[in-house]
């Protein structure tokens, strides 16, 4: 009797030490929360909530005290009374600067996007590509245009060095109508952003094509807080009005709808009669097994005027002001409409599995004119650029974790473009087509599958990855005298090999070393019968993430891309041109910093060096590639209602031809916003070029001919900055 009391006792005991208790965290809106820490205070355990906010905490007995916590959110402290299933809510608290630590992630700067997001709200589209350190857009088409890009010594044009998504639906087109890799992100309600990913250069197996100067994706939210209803007005019979609705949010299942709409005359001479609506909803559910399903759709439309790019000398002898227009003309519309279903399968604790499929209808017209009178003294030179297009394409993603040392991911996709109807056209006044310069329809594949391998060891992260495209290319030319459809294959194998030490909390080591490529233009693809299709880069990144104190955050490392020949498209001429190998090396700088809880510091300065490899020294130099740039600028948040921020954006000037003669001016340039919070009302003010700088936000070095000149003349042709322009916003939630 004595033994099986002994027996039942330790039994008992024993089960008892091997207790668990699982619950779930979600914070105030029901969402849940990832990626938080729970601790038994009493054994020492601990445990992370998965991305359903779902954990177990093993050895957890009754009494014992738990201590749940996660960045940005108050930590609680539960006394348990039972196993039984614990459901936690956390609350959010002011940003702490002090609480962001270093981990072992290869995308710490996603760690710089989440600060700048939480210190400095998104305000309007463009904001959006500026979150990324050292990238400057410039817009050159009355508003409608996507921006052109610049960003570690390349001028991107309008996406083709650098890959641009929003929810794992690619941004970029391929074999565009006005150049390859054209980024339009003017479809994305900036209010409906959750988070941003980012990066620079080509260090990452699931990122493809246009990768190499970096990468940028956008993610919007599955559920709103509250709905909220803005209008803003302004100079320049500026009027923007947005509109956010929650119309299902429940523990499992969200959903939204959004509407923006925009009107402005713009501040140039010439009225730039803008307008554009956007429309976004979302349904997002969680499974009782874990997966998690999410389904938008959106519509934009949108068309302008535009004065154009002016040349300096029409301004400078007072035939036209720093706001005119030499054709008037110019502008065009387009739109896009998106179908895009992602779906994540939790297989099991350690194994899911991504997806990601998405349609996309688009249509794009645009009337420009660069040369004026020089190929046409009579009617002029204006072209036309137009194409309907359809994307469809879907990416799977394997990810297991097979131990505490290694991480493993396997994925593979397919992307279609149907382009019909591809124009360049020389017209006349918008309506009539003097001749056909291109004509054609696109048809082009890509194929991908890549892996990669997480190997952690104590303080080392070591990366390795491995990526294979495979492109079809395909042309009709509809001007041929006889049916033309030319065809062209490739594939390229991408290697990627990543270091990280993390010595502390406070200090990281990074070594990053990757190929990468963008894939040129199908009628160059088809024209060139193959050859320098898919140019090649190869790159690295040597660097630090520093916490030298607990409010201050430091990022910086040195670089080097090479960049092989390559054959370029012009869109706006219709012909094929080389473009030598290029190397680019240099230096980028990060700082950021909490003077106090309400008051944030934030600075990036980027260095670089752009050559061309083939051409003799002097006469090397990178056309419009950035040489300085620098970021600057103090936000204030939560001051007793009060937020806002100054900031201020430079670029130094820079070569504007081979041989340095001719330059490119540089421009510095301050913003400035403040928003008070009262209740459910909020009244705010934005102000962009605070102090009324005179600038040139676009360049280019063209050869040019006015209706009174007789010859022609090559010099620096510009789009005008803004002036100040001011803007109230009066916003109700609830």
């Amino acid at each position: 009797m004595r033994l099986l009391l002994l027996c039942s006792v330790i039994f008992i005991s024993f089960s008892v030490k091997s207790q668990s208790v699982s619950g779930v965290v979600n914070d105030a809106a029901g969402k849940p929360l990832s990626d938080v820490l729970i601790r038994d205070l009493i054994s020492k355990t601990h445990a992370h909530t998965d991305i359903n906010g779902k954990f177990t905490l093993e050895e957890a007995r009754p009494e014992d005290s738990l201590q749940v916590s996660k960045q940005g959110f108050i930590t609680q402290k539960i006394k348990l009374s039972s196993n039984d299933f614990l459901a936690v809510q956390l609350n959010e608290k002011p940003f702490l600067l002090e609480e962001v630590t270093i981990t072992n992630n290869l995308k710490y700067l996603n760690t710089i996007s989440k600060i700048d997001l939480e210190i400095q709200p998104i305000s309007n589209s463009q904001d959006l590509l500026r979150k990324v350190p050292g990238l400057f857009i410039g817009q050159h088409a009355g508003g409608g245009k996507a921006e052109q890009i610049f960003l570690r010594g390349f001028d991107c044009d309008h996406g083709t060095d650098i890959n641009v998504a929003v929810d794992g639906m690619p941004v970029n087109m391929v074999s565009h109508a006005h150049g390859q890799g054209y980024a339009d992100l003017h479809f994305v309600i900036p209010e409906t952003v959750d988070n941003i990913d980012f990066n620079k250069g080509s260090y990452f197996a699931d990122k493809g094509d246009f990768t190499t100067a970096g990468f940028v994706g956008f993610n919007t939210k599955n559920a709103l807080q509250n709905s909220s209803v803005s209008f803003e007005g302004g100079q320049f019979d500026t009027f923007r009005t947005v509109a956010l609705f929650n119309l299902l949010n429940k523990e499992n299942q969200s959903a939204y709808f959004a509407g923006e709409y925009m009107m402005t005359e713009g501040y140039f001479d010439a009225p730039q009669n803008f307008n554009r609506i956007n429309l976004f909803g979302k349904y997002a559910a969680k499974m009782t097994n874990g997966d998690k399903l999410a389904l938008s759709v959106s519509h934009f439309k949108s068309q302008w005027d535009a004065s154009g790019q002016i040349p300096d000398r029409a301004v400078n002898d007072g035939t036209i002001s720093h706001y005119g227009a030499i054709d008037p003309n110019e502008g065009g519309n387009t739109g896009r409409t998106n179908f895009n279903l992602q779906y994540d399968a939790q297989i099991d604790e350690n194994t899911h599995i991504k997806n990601t499929a998405y349609l996309s209808k688009y249509d794009f017209e645009l009337y420009s004119n660069f040369t004026f009178f020089l190929n046409d003294p009579v009617n002029g030179d204006q072209i036309k650029q137009k194409e309907n297009r359809t994307i469809v394409g879907f990416q799977s993603e394997y990810n297991q974790k097979l131990n505490e040392k290694w991480l493993f991911k396997l994925g593979a996709g397919l992307r279609n473009d149907n382009n019909k109807d591809v124009e360049l056209s020389h017209t006349l006044n918008r309506k009539t087509v003097l001749d056909y310069l291109s004509l054609g329809n696109v048809n082009q594949t890509n194929l991908f599958t890549y892996s990669s391998l997480d190997f952690i060891s104590g303080r080392w992260l070591v990366n390795g990855g491995l990526r294979l495209d495979y492109f079809k290319f395909g042309y009709e030319d509809q001007l041929a005298p006889t049916y033309t459809n030319q065809t062209q294959t490739k594939a390229i194998v991408s290697p990627k090999l990543n270091f990280l030490y993390t010595q502390n909390e406070k200090l990281q080591y990074f070594l990053k070393l990757g190929k990468g490529f963008h894939s040129n233009d199908t009628r160059v693809a088809v024209a060139q019968k193959g050859e320098k299709n898919l140019p090649e880069t190869y790159g690295a990144d040597l660097g630090i993430n520093w916490k030298p104190f607990p409010r201050m955050i430091i990022n910086s490392a040195v670089w080097y891309l090479y960049l092989a020949q390559e054959f370029v498209y012009v869109g706006d001429e219709a012909v094929v041109e080389p473009s030598g190998k290029t190397e680019r090396k240099g230096f980028d700088f990060g700082f950021r910093y909490q003077l106090t809880n309400w008051l944030f510091w934030n600075t990036d300065y980027t260095y670089t060096r752009a050559r061309s490899i083939d051409e003799p020294k002097g006469n090397d130099y990178l056309p419009l590639a950035p040489v300085h740039t620098l970021m600057n600028g103090f936000s204030v948040k939560d001051l007793k209602g009060f937020s806002g921020s100054l900031r201020t954006r430079f670029l130094a000037d820079r070569p504007a031809n081979e041989d340095n003669s001719v330059i490119a001016k540089g421009y510095c340039i301050t913003d400035f916003s403040v928003n008070y919070q009262i209740k459910k009302i909020s009244i705010g003010v934005n102000i962009d070029n605070i102090f009324d700088t005179k600038w040139k936000e676009t360049q280019f070095l063209t050869e040019s001919r006015l209706a009174a000149e007789t010859d022609p003349v090559e010099e620096i042709h510009f789009t005008a900055g803004t002036p100040f322009n001011a803007r109230l916003i009066l916003k109700y939630s609830w």
